[in-house]
């Protein structure tokens, strides 16, 4: 399995997603601005959406993964297919627990997790009910997950990378067609939520069946797999949900501003997501599978080269995105999503949210290429040690921030905390001797430089040509904004190329 391609293959599929997604936000902008309803249906679909990421892709993911690769590579078909079941029953019982919970103590969750909305009743009532019928996406996107690792294990990786488009076609569809047909309207998205869960969660089934991992889910509480999956569960909660909770904390924060302050940092976060998703999702959902599998082979020197190809890739492809996310910040909230109600003011509150979430960027996504260097031994507490460490600090800046820069100082801890996330990581793994890097580390970061300075000097010049970016419609705004994309692109790359970059340099193969 050559892992370039697989990477550009998932990042592909990634970025058709992501674009969905952003045609998405454009029509919720459009129609519901950033106001109340808006602001109510996001907190109300966060907090499904943070415990997804807590209990299926992050923690279940990182434990599930490795002790998967070991059964498919030491135990033959029939033991993986019984191991599968029994996981799967396990995790379908707790998640409908949870969200029977969620449901019931829906007023509550709001109250605890958006504390600001409280003195408005309307609003909190709204998002209460949003929440009621948002919360059982938590069970079937996060089986949805389970099929997706699954796949991933056996290198079917553009499958699961393709599902989450899926829910944005929901969320467009019924924006677009059923809107008028709630009360409020705001309903609308909250179905379409449930709805896209369903269909991310049929699409995979099929699949599973083809490399014969479609099981019924059974419960054994007594099966060592399962034990050893729950024994790594634990500590893989407490890792992710720290980083879930500090989100939901600055949400805390974010409900006691101005109104619009959870809309706009909303919108920011979705714009970093783009290259966060298509480069970083991507690199650890083909790195964890690989390392998993060449740690069980008991391949250290080849362990180490994975990761040092993931980094390399990290600050090749992450260092031009940060830069051109800051530069670029009025021309793409501007074109994206300057329409109908959101106005000029919450497009100017949206940019400089997402420029102080840009200079975290490039530590996001290493986090997302160290962690699995642990994860796939099987050691997720020195992880978790580093993330608990890492809430602390990002509490003290939001303490710091908040006063001076409102919403954007919230961004910017974040950013500044996964930059000091991954700096620990790294350290970790140096001083453990897991990670030795390859040679011409110093040469590869220089021409890094030159290339990016270049990129620079040309959006900066290309930008002073434009006229204003709320001229004009869509259209014409995306074809301005297209062009200073591809000037970019096609300047770094460029100058890449001209001072010896080649793509087969970046060719990889792994264990099958």
């Amino acid at each position: 399995m050559n892992l370039l391609k697989s990477l550009v293959a998932v990042s592909s599929i990634t970025m058709l997603s992501r674009v969905l997604g952003f045609v998405r936000d454009t029509i919720v902008a459009r129609i519901f601005g950033a106001g109340m309803a808006s602001d109510a249906f996001f907190v109300a679909f966060k907090l499904p959406n943070l415990l997804r990421r807590i209990f299926a892709e992050g923690a279940f993911s990182q434990a599930f993964v490795p002790i998967l690769a070991e059964y498919k590579t030491q135990q033959g078909e029939e033991a993986t297919r019984t191991f599968v079941a029994y996981v799967s029953g396990l995790l379908t019982l707790a998640l409908a627990l949870v969200t029977l919970l969620g449901v019931l103590a829906a007023p509550w969750v709001i109250w605890i997790s958006a504390p600001g909305f409280a003195d408005t009743p309307e609003k909190f009532d709204l998002t209460s009910a949003l929440l009621r019928i948002t919360f059982p996406y938590i069970l079937l996107i996060s089986l949805s997950s389970l099929a997706g690792a699954i796949l991933n294990t056996w290198n079917r990786f553009a499958v699961p990378a393709f599902v989450p488009t899926l829910l944005n076609v929901s969320m467009i569809g019924f924006a677009l067609f059923l809107t008028p047909y709630f009360d409020p309207p705001v309903l609308a998205l909250a179905w379409a939520v449930l709805a896209g869960g369903l269909l991310q969660l049929l699409y995979q089934l099929p699949h599973l069946r083809t490399i014969g991992m479609l099981v019924l889910p059974r419960l054994n509480l007594r099966d060592s797999g399962v034990w050893r999956v729950l024994r790594q569960m634990l500590p893989a909660i407490l890792g992710v949900s720290v980083g879930q909770i500090s989100l939901i904390i600055n949400t805390i924060f974010a409900s006691f501003l101005a109104a619009g302050s959870v809309s706009w940092m909303y919108y920011a976060d979705r714009l970093m997501e783009l290259p966060s998703g298509v480069l970083g999702v991507a690199l650890g959902t083909i790195l964890l599978p690989a390392l998993s599998k060449t740690y069980a082979s008991k391949d250290r020197h080849e362990y180490s080269r994975l990761l040092d190809w993931g980094l390399r890739l990290c600050f090749l492809l992450v260092l031009p995105c940060a830069l051109a996310l800051a530069i670029l910040a009025e021309p793409l909230t501007v074109s994206l999503f300057q329409y109908g109600r959101f106005d000029a003011h919450d497009a100017l509150m949206t940019q400089r949210a997402l420029i102080a979430y840009s200079i975290g960027l490039l530590g996001i996504i290493l986090v997302k290429v160290l962690a699995p260097g642990f994860y796939a031994q099987q050691n997720i507490r020195t992880p978790v040690r580093i993330a608990v460490f890492t809430l602390v600090v990002t509490q003290l800046m939001n303490l710091a921030f908040i006063v001076p820069l409102r919403h954007v100082g919230l961004a910017l801890s974040i950013g500044l905390a996964a930059c000091l996330n991954a700096a620990l990581l790294y350290w970790k793994l140096r001083s453990q001797r897991l990670f030795e890097p390859q040679p011409g580390w110093g040469r590869f970061i220089l021409k890094l430089v030159v290339a990016v300075l270049a990129m620079v000097g040309v959006l900066l010049g290309l930008m002073q040509l434009m006229p204003a970016w709320d001229l004009g419609g869509m259209p014409e705004r995306f074809l301005r904004l297209g062009i200073l994309v591809l000037a970019g692109v096609l300047t770094y790359f460029g100058v890449l190329a001209a001072l010896g970059f080649r793509l087969r340099d970046f060719s990889r193969r792994a264990i099958a």
